[in-house]
C-alpha cells in the first residue's frame, strides 16, 4: 500500500498529540507533510509549542510544523484548559523548550502551497477547530478541487462544549461552514463514535506494560485526561477523539461509515455550532459527508499498542 499523504492540522491537547504518534510510527500507512496548529484547546502559541515538544520526543525531525490562525474568523476565541489543562499538554512532565523549531511561513500559506503543489493527493486531518482549513480555501480556492479528503474530528448528533455543539465546531462554525459547503470529500468522525474510543483502566494499563519514553508518555497523558473527563463529565475514562482520524486512514476497517448529509448552524441562539447529521435523510439534500458511526474498540486499541510498540 502506497502512503497516504497527510497535513496534521492540530491544537494539541492530549489526543492530538496521541493522534500525531500513531501517525508517526512504524505500522503508520501516513506520510506527515506538515503539521500546523490553530487556536483551540488552549492558545495557538502552545498548541505550536505542545506539538514541537511531541516532534522532539518521537523523533519527528524532518516534517515541518507552521503556526497558524490564534482566533477564529468572527468570534472570540474560547479555549479547553479545564479539559488539557493550563499547558494543553498537562500530565507529564515536558522540556520547557523543544529543540524542534517552527518555520516561519503562516499555517494558512503553507496548507495552501503543499496542497496546489501536489497532485491532487494530500489528504488535510483537522482535529481542532476548522480555522485554518476554511481560510485557506478563502485565500485559495484553487486549492478545493486539489483536496484529496478532509478526514476531520468534529461535530456529531449531540454537543459536548453546548447541549448541541461539540467543542471544535462551536469554536468557529463559520469556519465549519465554509468547509462543510465547500465540496472538498469529507468524512467526518464526531462524539457519536469517539465517545467509543475510551481509554479504560484495562486500556492505560495494557499500555503501560510496553517499555519505552513514547509509551510512557501517552500513558501519562491519558491518565491525565481521564482524570479531566471524569471530574467534568463524569465519565470512566476519556474518549481520544482525534486518534480517530488518523486510525480510519491507517485501518478504514475500524470503522463503520453513513454517507449523509450535514449542515452547520451559525444562526441558532442554542444551537450555533451545531452539525446537522440528517442521519434519516429526512431533507432529501445529496450527501455530503462520510459520518462514522461505530467503531470496533478491540481494533482501534490493537493498533493503538502496536504502534507505540514500534517506538521500542
Amino acid at each position: 500500500m502506497s502512503n497516504v499523504k497527510v497535513i496534521l492540522d492540530c491544537d494539541p491537547g492530549h489526543d492530538d498529540a496521541i493522534s500525531i504518534i500513531l501517525a508517526a510510527s512504524k505500522v503508520s500507512t501516513l506520510q506527515i507533510e506538515a503539521i500546523t496548529t490553530v487556536a483551540g484547546n488552549v492558545e495557538v502559541e502552545k498548541n505550536t509549542l505542545n506539538a514541537l515538544k511531541v516532534c522532539d520526543i518521537i523523533g519527528l525531525e524532518d516534517v515541518p510544523v507552521a503556526q497558524g490562525a490564534d482566533r477564529p474568523i468572527i468570534k472570540e476565541k474560547e479555549i479547553a484548559e479545564e479539559i488539557h489543562g493550563e499547558s494543553g499538554l498537562d500530565g507529564p512532565k515536558l522540556p520547557e523548550n523543544p529543540t524542534k523549531i517552527i518555520i516561519e511561513q503562516h499555517a494558512v500559506d503553507l496548507i495552501i502551497e503543499k496542497v496546489l503543489e501536489s497532485e491532487g493527493d494530500i489528504t488535510l486531518v483537522p482535529t481542532g477547530p476548522l480555522t485554518n482549513i476554511a481560510m485557506a480555501m478563502i485565500r485559495e480556492p484553487k486549492i478545493i478541487p486539489k483536496i484529496k479528503e478532509i478526514v476531520l474530528m468534529g461535530g456529531g448528533t449531540f454537543g459536548n462544549w453546548t447541549p448541541a455543539a461539540e467543542f471544535n465546531i462551536y469554536v468557529d462554525a463559520e469556519a465549519a461552514k465554509v468547509v462543510f459547503e465547500s465540496g472538498a470529500p469529507i468524512t467526518m468522525f464526531g462524539l457519536d463514535v469517539t465517545h467509543q474510543a475510551l481509554a479504560t483502566e484495562t486500556v492505560v494499563n495494557e499500555l503501560s506494560t510496553i517499555d519505552n519514553k513514547v509509551a510512557h508518555f501517552v500513558v501519562e497523558l491519558l491518565q491525565f485526561f481521564n482524570k479531566t473527563y471524569k471530574e467534568h463529565f463524569g465519565f470512566e475514562a476519556g474518549p481520544v477523539h482525534d486518534v480517530c482520524t488518523v486510525a480510519y486512514l491507517i485501518d478504514p476497517t475500524i470503522f463503520e461509515m453513513k454517507h449523509v448529509h450535514v449542515d452547520i448552524e451559525t444562526k441558532g441562539e442554542h444551537t450555533y455550532g451545531m452539525t446537522c447529521v440528517d442521519v434519516l435523510g429526512v431533507t432529501g439534500k445529496e450527501p455530503n459527508v462520510q459520518f462514522a458511526t461505530n467503531l470496533d474498540g478491540n481494533k482501534f486499541w490493537d493498533l493503538m499498542k502496536k504502534a507505540l510498540e514500534s517506538y521500542s
